[in-house]
């Protein structure tokens, strides 16, 4: 998104249509008062046949998107529909893990159709309970632990199936700068944006803005307000609740909170950008055409943040106020991850004058940087951040050291499907020194881990040689970022 007055006024971020009802949206939204009183019986949708589930939400899409003020009143017939339950059990993983009650995917399909019937039924019949989650812990990069829920199987549908069902309202009603856990859009679009607007706006200065606990200090009232916008079917809304109050089970210790949604489940993202799109994406773009002098971009993938702007007060007094705005709904930046960055070309070019200083920034794994291209001139570098790049060389480390007695091939392969992935994500224009190095790293730990087979045996470089031909070598895998985001909007 772009702003400058007098100036054009086309975005540099892919952006939707204006949203005619968005200053109706923010003023309701932000006031409590009104949450009983915005439901207009002449202006609430109800759907007049079942038809097959994907015409029916069709027909849902279709309103959403012709009348942005619209309330949904008559969704919930959509959720229970048995079709739509067995498409949301057929996608999920064969091999999850289970919930508190210890379902498996294997068993429950066993005796699919009964099941699903049965639990068809007890949503309807509002006899349906949501379970507590499992918490289990996952590594983070930077050594911490991510706490992650899981949820019983059946929850795992029931999310899935609320999620499809939603989806067709609020897919109309998201901007086109959030880009986190949406159908369609994935990080290197959003990586692609980025690139793109910093290129073709007049980008000074990045504010790279961090939620301290986002999924933690979601307030569950004002979430709910937010539903009730577009929400005007109650069942679902209490559907969404069971999911809110359930809590967590660890170490046999149910606990619960007014605060926070679980990460792990379907339904999660899906929440976490219903409450910024109110929150933020509206704000920041009437932020945008109201307080701002010159050109200004945003991205945002999930609660990850990034926002140029063309003029250094601009940026300080947009912090200033975003904290105000994110304290208002129970959100806080993080003091020490939050911060505002020189960047740019002009900031690269002060910065070879010595002129001033240049800051670099990290997003959905990419270092950013300010340099300089092959033919002398200004650009943006992306690079794998060096934490990510070391935490995954650890972990090969450890998985090698487990598989040390394994058959060469075997060792091999698992080998090649970790270059292989590393490629696909990482390989981007500018970063393949990145790519070599991490896979000069693991060529090398994996002949340390040859040679520590045994005390007599010894593997020359000769040897080595055979086996690292069965690695794939470096590929840059994506486009320039302009090339691929001209092509997509």
């Amino acid at each position: 998104m772009r702003n400058g007055h007098g100036k054009s006024d086309r975005s540099v971020v892919p952006e939707k249509p204006p949203n005619e009802a968005e200053r109706t949206a923010e003023e309701v939204v932000e006031e409590r008062d009104l949450a009983k009183g915005n439901s207009v019986e002449g202006n609430a949708f109800r759907t007049q046949g079942r038809g097959d589930a994907h015409s029916a939400l069709e027909r849902v899409r279709r309103a959403a998107r012709t009348d942005r003020r619209q309330r949904f009143t008559a969704l919930f017939h959509h959720v229970y529909n048995v079709d739509r339950l067995r498409a949301a059990y057929l996608a999920l993983k064969r091999d999850a893990s289970s919930g508190v009650d210890g379902e498996t995917w294997q068993h429950y399909g066993e005796t699919l159709e009964d099941n699903l019937a049965d639990l068809a039924g007890r949503l309807k019949r509002g006899a349906y309970q949501a379970k507590p989650v499992r918490r289990v812990y996952i590594p983070k990069p930077d050594g911490r632990q991510r706490p992650i829920g899981v949820p019983t199987l059946e929850d795992k549908i029931v999310q899935r199936a609320v999620v499809e069902v939603l989806n067709a309202i609020y897919e109309q009603d998201f901007v086109g700068f959030s880009y986190g856990f949406r159908p369609g859009r994935n990080q290197h679009q959003a990586l692609d944006a980025l690139a793109v607007g910093i290129d073709r706006a007049e980008v000074n200065w990045v504010l790279d803005a961090d939620i301290r606990g986002f999924f933690d200090t979601v307030d569950h009232g004002w979430l709910v307000k937010f539903l009730e916008h577009r929400i005007g079917d109650q069942r679902v809304v209490r559907l969404i609740q069971k999911w809110l109050n359930a809590g967590v089970l660890e170490d046999g210790t149910r606990t619960t909170s007014e605060v926070g949604t679980v990460q792990g489940g379907s339904i999660s993202p899906l929440l976490a950008n219903i409450y910024l799109h109110y929150v933020f994406d509206l704000w920041v773009r009437r932020w945008r055409t109201t307080r701002t002098r010159g050109d200004l971009i945003v991205v945002r993938y999930a609660d990850d943040i990034i926002v140029g702007i063309q003029h250094g007060a601009d940026a300080e007094r947009f912090l200033t106020e975003l904290r105000d705005r994110f304290a208002t709904f129970g959100l806080a930046l993080h003091p020490d991850k939050t911060r505002i960055v020189p960047f740019g070309r002009r900031a690269w070019l002060k910065q070879r004058e010595g002129r001033g200083e240049l800051g670099t920034f990290d997003f959905l794994g990419f270092t950013h940087i300010s340099g300089r291209q092959r033919s002398g001139s200004y650009g943006l570098l992306r690079k794998t951040i060096r934490k990510r790049w070391q935490a995954k060389l650890r972990e090969v480390k450890t998985e090698l050291r487990r598989r040390m007695h394994a058959p060469i091939p075997e060792q091999g392969r698992y080998l090649r499907r970790v270059l292989q992935g590393h490629f696909r994500y990482y390989g981007v224009p500018t970063n393949g020194d990145r790519l070599s190095a991490f896979r000069h790293h693991v060529v090398w730990l994996w002949w340390r881990s040859l040679k520590r087979r045994s005390q007599r045996s010894r593997v020359p470089w000769e040897r080595m040689a055979r086996f690292v031909r069965w690695l794939p070598y470096p590929k840059i895998c994506h486009p320039w970022p302009r090339d691929r985001f001209d092509v997509t909007t």
